[in-house]
């Protein structure tokens, strides 16, 4: 394939578009890759849509190779298989729905469970017939609050997803195993930069999920990893180590304390200190137990109710972490003080909750025979020896507490934790029976009984992934492309108008005889810095710039990634670039 430059559609800008937050969004714009169609919305041009091609197929190969088959369900998709599995309330906002002239409601995909399982229901009768993975690579949609970051947070993108349907756990286990090495095959041959870690499984389901996540500072999600194991996981998954329980009974009776103006845990240890209540005067904030209020909606419920999570005083809430433990119900921040006096704000403790009908979950450093320091439910006093298991029992434990560096590792025990911020590129998850359960998808046995499969669900963001390569692979110039997604091979620069273009459309022709694929900048009406300059933004790896020197048979062969230079016979250019691409691409031979 051979692109011209003055016939491509491609504009590059030299300045940074106003709304772009990221670098990978400002220089996928700016070099001519992707434009703004509307809000979460973006057109692919030409050289974009040609890295996208080869993301795709770098995702399909690998998927082939490990036997799955490619399907292609449709996008717009009736409620009902939705409404079954519980999907339809639980996704709530988040998805795009419509009715159809005759009234019946649709929604646009923003994942295919349902109907995978469907199909296999209504294809497949025999334990004979399985295992079977099935994938496809599709748009899908999700209708976001904010989107931005161009690529990264959109309201449509290009995913692929497959679904494993197995006989039993074991196979289910197998599946996911090869789902998992398939997954890094995929990323390590896009020369991303990632970690796989642990996951909550959200609106999936299931009993086990990992992310790959693309290491960059503007990621959306922060994972933690340990300074002395291999344990790596996103922070909504992070579990706290819990002491060991003790003895309620063994605990002098709770004092309540004067403590004015002392709203704040600070305030609070401070008095506790000075007036050295219950004897001591060594308070910290980790003795404290902050009870903070928050409002939970159930998916489909009118009103919300009421919930309060009890955590040690150095530790603030993770609404993010609440919401994963509380999924699909909403999370939000409680307000409206003057709606229930019953709880005295800043004052707030665990002991009149069940009085009150009001949920109280703890966090998991509060375990039974613990002491605390906590509000006494008046204004202005607060409460020593309040102990957990005596003088309240919390209706449940979640993980809500931040997760902070130097955090124990849950996993050896002797590590700590250390934080990291990435793009979601992939999501694999071990779903069970639940939409083989909503759709009572069964099928003989091999003891002549029927027999329900158990569901893998793996899913890679595409159009994600280009945005994460670009984000892992820029500098100050523009972007820096690895060999085996860049949208061409090499790019001829034309740094004259006579005997420099005509070597380098006739070296771009051979080029692309060869099975290379080939920019050849040929504009006439722009200067050499312009071009080079455009090179650098566009990002191909290799560059030969066709300069003075091709009167003498010569020209310049330049590495985008390390900057490295050097001049060669024109004639042996074809061979050498032959041999590096190979390198890459399987397919060029």
């Amino acid at each position: 394939m051979l692109l011209r430059m003055s016939t491509l559609l491609l504009r590059t800008l030299r300045e940074d578009p106003a709304d772009a937050e990221v670098p990978s969004h400002r220089l996928l714009l700016r070099a001519g890759y992707v434009r703004r169609a509307a809000p979460g919305g973006h057109t692919w041009l030409p050289l974009g849509k040609l890295v996208l091609d080869r993301v795709t197929e770098v995702v399909r190969q690998e998927m082939a190779a490990i036997g799955d088959q490619e399907v292609h369900f449709p996008a717009l998709l009736p409620a009902e298989p939705y409404r079954t599995s519980g999907r339809w309330a639980e996704y709530g906002d988040d998805i795009f729905t419509l009715a159809d002239r005759r009234g019946a409601e649709h929604l646009l995909a923003p994942t295919h469970e349902e109907l995978a399982a469907l199909l296999v229901k209504d294809v497949f009768t025999s334990y004979r017939d399985f295992p079977v993975t099935l994938f496809q690579i599709q748009t899908k949609f999700r209708d976001e609050a904010r989107p931005r970051a161009g690529l990264l947070r959109g309201r449509e993108f290009l995913m692929k997803d497959a679904y494993s349907f197995d006989l039993d756990e074991a196979g289910l286990q197998a599946a996911y195993d090869r789902h998992r090495a398939a997954y890094r095959r995929v990323f390590d041959r896009l020369g991303l930069d990632y970690t796989v870690v642990h996951a909550m499984s959200g609106a999936m389901g299931g009993s086990a999920s990992e992310e790959f996540l693309a290491a960059t500072p503007v990621g959306e999600d922060t994972f933690a990893g340990c300074t002395a194991c291999d344990y790596a996981a996103n922070t909504e998954a992070v579990t706290a180590p819990a002491p060991l329980p003790g003895d309620p009974e063994a605990h002098p009776p709770a004092e309540v304390h004067d403590t004015p103006e002392t709203p704040t845990i600070a305030s609070l240890v401070e008095l506790a200190n000075t007036r050295r209540l219950g004897g001591r005067a060594d308070w910290t904030a980790a003795d404290t137990l902050k009870n903070v209020v928050l409002t939970v909606r159930r998916p489909g419920a009118e009103a919300a109710e009421l919930l309060v999570i009890g955590l040690p005083g150095d530790r603030e809430v993770d609404l993010k972490r609440v919401g994963a433990a509380l999924h699909p119900a909403t999370v939000a921040v409680f307000d409206d003080w003057d709606a229930h006096p019953e709880l005295v704000r800043g004052y707030i403790g665990p002991q009149i909750m069940a009085k009150l009908g009001v949920r109280y979950l703890v966090d998991p450093r509060v375990v039974p025979g613990t002491a605390w320091l906590t509000g006494a439910n008046e204004p202005g006093r607060h409460a020593t020896g309040v102990v957990s298991g005596r003088d309240f029992v919390p209706d449940g434990m979640i993980e809500a507490a931040e997760v902070r560096p130097g955090d124990p590792c849950p996993a050896c025990g002797t590590g700590e934790l250390t934080m990291r911020r990435g793009i979601e590129i992939g999501h694999i998850f071990q779903l069970g029976r639940r939409f083989t359960d909503a759709f009572a998808v069964d099928v003989l046995g091999p003891q002549g009984k029927p027999v329900r499969p158990v569901m893998g669900c793996y899913g890679i963001g595409v159009s994600r992934a280009v945005a994460a390569i670009a984000e892992q692979h820029h500098d100050e110039r523009g972007l820096v492309w690895p060999a085996a997604v860049a949208p061409c091979d090499v790019h001829l620069v034309a740094a004259g108008k006579g005997p420099q273009l005509d070597a380098a459309l006739d070296l771009g022709g051979r080029l692309a005889a060869a099975g290379l694929r080939v920019l050849v900048d040929d504009r006439t009406h722009v200067s050499a810095g312009v071009k080079f300059t455009d090179a650098e933004l566009v990002g191909i790896p290799r560059a030969v710039v066709l300069g003075r020197r091709v009167a003498d048979g010569y020209a310049e062969l330049r590495d985008r990634a390390t900057d490295e230079r050097t001049e060669l016979p024109v004639d042996e250019l074809v061979d050498r670039l032959l041999d590096e691409v190979r390198r890459h691409r399987p397919d060029v031979v």
